[in-house]
């Protein structure tokens, strides 16, 4: 799809947090890049185990994944003059 997202970046806050957390969960964050990459985020979006839901209140404008069922990974969608990416904002564990 012309319009759809392939380029995702990571922060160094990202980069940072990926050295703290289990393996497991850094490979499946980068296993959902590399599924942007070569899908489009949209077909991304639509892979049930990500759980990929926009964010409400002071997360506004965000979304997330779930990476298992404590951590998730926040992004956000950037739009520049001619590019769209994706940047994973944080990676998290998640209270329930």
């Amino acid at each position: 799809m012309l319009n759809d997202i392939h380029t995702v970046t990571t922060s160094a806050t990202v980069l940072k947090q990926l050295q703290t957390v289990p393996v497991h969960i850094a490979e499946k964050l980068y296993t959902w890049i590399k599924q942007v990459k070569l899908l489009g985020l949209l077909e991304t979006r639509k892979i049930k185990g990500y759980h990929d839901e926009p964010l409400k209140g002071d997360r506004d404008n965000q979304r997330s994944i779930r990476l298992n069922k404590a951590y998730r990974a926040i992004y956000v969608i950037k739009k520049g003059k001619t590019i769209k990416f994706a940047e994973i904002k944080e990676v998290n564990k998640h209270d329930y």
